[in-house]
């Protein structure tokens, strides 16, 4: 429901300066910024706007309306179709009746303005038949919850005094839009309609107050439900909620446990919530009857599935006993699933896709998600909220009602969807992938971070330099997107933190494939000189380091039991002697020789573990800043600016290697072009006899 009053945010002198597409977009953007209005990805906008003809130069009226997918918060100008409103009204002349409805969606790019690329969506009708200039259609849950109850004609009668009319579920698309513009062209009093187990669509000549009357009837079912509502809500508490420190690790503990056996096909990203609201549901007496009827609102089934799963947790036997019901409690999803598209299929039907559970709701706990990416998942999450405000509203007032089974499957088995699907680009080649790399602050973790993220995989950087990883963190987040990256302090050294940093990894995305050994540091002392600090500084980071950080990711894999890839990134100086670093080749011949015992004893599990031997990466390399750059000019003669050019020409290729190139190399490691690779080094040093393997 909406919390508290509905912010009026329309500025006059911002919208004096924009042309009606832009004040459209201005509008959009508004209605989008609040979850209480819309949520992400739901509902369009739309405005008839006079233009001139690009080829008769006369004037006509454009519709300007949200093109398939994309997301009124965020969409710019470019997210919106443009179409000849005289067309589409044409095209009543070509419908056949609600049996070739499908058809219909073939005439829209005919009726495209400016050879405008943006694809136009199912909603368009619905836009184009209303005769009023400006459309809001949203999905508001107090609204949803009127139009998800038993008795939801009669509240809309009663709630809103007649100003708003009432359509009973139906599919969106041609037949819908026809209804739904009679109404309003015979109703000329109506500022809107509840589309039944859909949602709200709201209209008026002017820009303003077609954004002002949609937030009034937003606000108008929200306050008649608060004040009318049963309490408690859900029919009361059933499990107690745990401790947050509890949820946090219960939910880490299950988290890969479920990732695992839901993503032997294909990797998954999760998400866990234990919001308010979530918890309030999980806890109910209610839950174990309103969760198997699945959402009502079509954007939140086909982002949730038709029904979550009920995850039982109980206290006194431990998670560990909710883990052994993993297998049985999947499976029946599984097989509930598949008969629920035997029941509903049709002759040509697109074949089954994946029968898992996208929701998985821990009683006491929370509400995990698993999805294709981490922004998935967290948007499936928000939408299962929005399910649980509307089912809470509903059945505070009424009787909830679900989407009915048979709607549900033809519209998540819909031709025009499976077509939109198919017309989605292929997944990248880490997508799903999680992976902790250490030192990611660093030149070259931050080199490997991004390689992985161009490849869809979802990052954790962990390092010791906070500042660094925060700025670092941040960067990312504006190239790749907030949800993909999350950065932990952590000192290799200390096993708790180690064992910290890949739970907060779990939280965060709910489990791991990748684990890439990077922290490090340099130091240069002949034997003689080399005190037992400076040893005991380079065998902890490099050598124990390497180990704990390798261990924790080891023990992970094998618990979801689904593989995966551990990379050390050692150096030329593990299979070369150097004079004048002893304590630093050590610890890295240590490195490369731990890699082969764990890839001896990974294999059997699919676990893959290999090695990258970099050679005089400098750019952007803190270890090549300070004294071992200093001790590095020393004991080779020259000044500290001319080292690159030093290493460059002692190299066989006569050329620098940059953290890219360990970037790549990690990356041939980290996927699946080295699915049959193990046990494995590969130089990255432009060429040094020194350090053939042998």
């Amino acid at each position: 429901m909406a919390s508290g009053k509905l912010a009026d945010l329309w500025d006059d002198n911002v919208a004096a300066t924009l042309d009606e597409p832009g004040k459209l977009l201005y509008r959009s953007n508004l209605l989008g910024s609040d979850l209480r209005i819309t949520n992400f990805g739901g509902g369009n906008t739309s405005a008839k706007v006079k233009a001139t003809d690009p080829l008769t130069r006369g004037e006509v009226t454009v519709l300007w309306v949200k093109g398939s997918g994309g997301d009124i918060g965020s969409m710019k100008l470019d997210g919106f179709s443009t179409l000849y409103l005289d067309r589409l009204e044409a095209l009543k002349g070509l419908y056949r009746g609600i049996e070739h409805e499908d058809e219909m969606v073939g005439y829209l790019p005919h009726c495209t303005f400016d050879l405008n690329p943006r694809a136009a969506s199912i909603d368009t009708p619905l836009h184009a038949f209303v005769p009023k200039i400006h459309v809001d259609h949203v999905h508001p849950d107090a609204v949803i919850a009127i139009a998800a109850s038993q008795n939801s004609e009669k509240l809309t009668a009663e709630i809103f005094g007649g100003e708003i009319g009432y359509l009973p579920w139906q599919r969106p698309g041609f037949d819908l839009g026809l209804k739904l513009g009679t109404l309003a062209a015979e109703n000329p009093h109506l500022v809107g309609v509840v589309l039944g187990g859909h949602g709200l669509f709201t209209w008026d000549d002017d820009a303003r107050e077609c954004y002002r009357t949609t937030l009034r009837i937003i606000q108008k079912a929200a306050d008649w439900i608060e004040a009318n509502a049963r309490q408690p809500a859900f029919g009361g508490e059933k499990t107690p909620a745990l401790a947050p420190e509890e949820r946090a690790a219960v939910a880490t503990r299950l988290m890969p446990e479920i990732r695992g056996r839901i993503g032997r096909e294909r990797a998954k990203a999760g998400h866990f919530t234990d919001a308010p609201e979530v918890l309030e549901f999980v806890n109910a007496n209610a839950l174990e009857a309103l969760a198997p009827l699945g959402t009502s609102c079509p954007d939140h089934f086909l982002r949730t599935k038709i029904r979550p799963l009920i995850v039982p947790f109980d206290p006194a036997r431990g998670v560990e006993a909710t883990v052994e019901a993993l297998d049985g409690l999947i499976g029946d999803y599984r097989a509930g699933y598949a008969a629920y598209y035997e029941r509903c299929r049709h002759p040509d039907s697109p074949a089954m896709r994946d029968p898992n559970a996208v929701i998985y709701l821990v009683p006491g706990v929370g509400m995990i998600s698993f999805a294709a990416d981490k922004a998935t998942a967290r948007v499936a999450g928000e939408f299962y909220v929005n399910a649980i405000n509307v089912m809470r509203g509903a059945t505070g007032v009424d009787t909830y009602v679900g989407l009915p089974e048979q709607e549900a499957f033809d519209i998540e088995y819909w031709l025009l969807e499976e077509a939109k699907l198919q017309r989605m680009p292929k997944p990248k080649s880490l997508a799903g992938r999680i992976a902790l790399v250490t030192g990611g602050a660093g030149g070259i973790g931050s080199a490997i971070a991004a390689r992985l993220m161009a490849e869809g995989a979802c990052v954790v950087l962990a390092d010791i330099d906070q500042a660094a990883l925060d700025e670092s963190v941040a960067a990312f987040g504006k190239t790749f997107g907030r949800d993909v990256v999350r950065g932990v302090r952590v000192d290799v050294t200390d096993e708790a933190a180690v064992i910290a940093s890949f739970e907060q990894t779990v939280r965060a995305f709910g489990g791991l494939d990748i684990v890439v050994n990077n922290a490090g540091i340099s130091s240069a002392a002949p034997v003689e000189d080399t005190t037992l600090e400076l040893w005991n500084r380079n065998i902890s980071i490099l050598a124990t380091g390497y180990f704990l950080v390798a261990r924790e990711g080891y023990r992970l894999m094998k618990r979801q039991g689904n593989g995966g890839s551990l990379v050390f990134i050692a150096s030329k100086n593990g299979v070369a002697a150097s004079a004048g670093a002893s304590a630093y080749c050590t610890a890295k011949a240590a490195e490369i020789h731990l890699a082969r015992c764990m890839a001896l004893e990974g294999a059997p599990l699919g676990i893959r573990v290999n090695v990258v031997n970099p050679d005089a990466v400098l750019r952007g390399s803190r270890i090549w800043q300070g004294e071992w750059r200093q001790q590095r000019a020393a004991s080779n003669r020259i000044a500290e600016d001319d080292l690159e050019e030093f290493y460059r020409k002692r190299s066989l290729l006569q050329r620098s290697v940059f953290p890219e190139d360990v970037a790549e190399a990690v990356y041939f490691f980290a996927s699946d072009l080295s699915a049959k690779s193990t046990g494995n080094f590969l130089n990255v040093d432009a060429g040094n006899a020194v350090s053939f393997s042998r």
